[in-house]
């Protein structure tokens, strides 16, 4: 071998080992993601937790509510069809709609204002209007024979949603249980909107439950008000990052687990590390806590029990030799040599 045959064929030698020493320091920078702080079997018993945490506020929202509604207590609102009777007097028996006003009109009394008043509290204020000019000791009855205005709505991540009729003296925790309380994918702030005399703006109470239940804010229970709408929001967004073909911020669904966000986030790339999958989950003192699992533990009847929470980030690595092989190009040709390095396609 001549001297200059030599010293290409070392060049070749060393521009392979520096193309080498390249492609390994990028791919081993291609995101190993944090460091794990926890296990997969604490991560489970803290879940398990936090399921039984719902189930505990459920209990506390049904043993925190007011008594079962009685007819008497319905509350009268615009549109409901009355039918009000005078017992001394069949003649003053009238059937009558609650009117834009808020009033209903009634043989000698003309109209008389009852939105808002209950059944049992609109009797009383009809017989001493009729105690006062007309008659000695009136006992009256007020039916509601078409109820339009008493409904609520709850909407979101409740067990049961949809409008329920609304009785009086009710609160936000009567209504919540009424829809038979959160499930398990809700967040903790619940929303009332409650409409104005402006349709188009309506009032909007944001109520945290953590709040009311464990810091004992027992105010923030509001009264609830015919027409009001609940909405209980689910918990939030969780992040994926790593070798996923799109990295992105993702809304929880309903009972979303590791598989299922890895789904939306377009599954592995051709050099993820299956092995290496990370669950970065804030605690609520505001720590992050670190777990490490693989795809065969995601894919276990255990690992599919954990559902994902508001601010979860999942971050899968990539394999160090996977990236090597997809990514490394050498160019050695004519007498001249090139090293280059090309990301791996997704």
């Amino acid at each position: 071998m001549t001297l200059s045959e030599f010293s290409f064929a070392s060049s070749r030698r060393a521009a392979f080992c520096v193309s080498i020493a390249i492609a390994m320091a990028i791919a081993g920078c291609a995101g190993k993601g944090p460091k794990a702080t926890t296990t997969l079997e604490e991560v489970i018993a803290k879940e398990t937790s936090a399921q039984q945490e719902t189930r505990s506020i459920n209990e506390r929202l049904f043993a925190s509510v007011s008594s079962a509604p009685q007819v008497k207590d319905y509350v009268l609102g615009e549109g409901d069809l009355l039918q009000v009777s005078v017992f001394e007097a069949d003649e003053l028996k009238a059937e009558t709609r609650v009117g834009a006003r808020g009033s209903i009109s009634l043989p000698l009394l003309g109209l008389v204002e009852v939105k808002g008043l209950s059944t049992r509290e609109a009797e009383q204020r009809i017989e001493d209007l009729y105690r006062q000019k007309y008659l000695h000791n009136p006992h009256v009855g007020v039916f509601v024979k078409e109820q339009v205005a008493g409904k609520v709505t709850v909407l979101g991540a409740v067990k049961k949603p949809g409008t329920y009729n609304y009785y009086s003296r009710q609160h936000l925790f009567d209504v919540l249980a009424s829809a038979e309380g959160l499930s398990d994918s809700s967040g903790r702030t619940v929303q009332v909107r409650r409409a104005g005399d402006d349709p188009s703006h309506p009032t909007v109470f944001m109520v945290d439950l953590d709040d009311v239940i464990k810091g004992g804010h027992t105010e923030l229970n509001v009264e609830i008000k015919s027409g009001d709408v609940i909405f209980v929001p689910l918990a939030g967004m969780i992040y994926v990052d790593g070798a996923v073909r799109k990295p992105g911020s993702y809304p929880i669904k309903d009972k979303m687990n590791i598989q299922e966000a890895i789904a939306a986030a377009g599954g592995f790339t051709t050099t993820a590390k299956e092995s290496n999958i990370k669950l970065v989950r804030y605690t609520e003192a505001g720590n992050r806590e670190v777990v490490q699992m693989g795809i065969q533990d995601v894919r276990k009847e255990v690992g599919q029990d954990i559902e994902l929470k508001d601010r979860d980030v999942l971050f899968v690595e990539t394999d160090t030799m996977e990236a090597l092989l997809y990514g490394l190009r050498l160019n050695l040709g004519a007498g001249l040599f090139g090293i280059g390095y090309q990301p791996p396609t997704q």
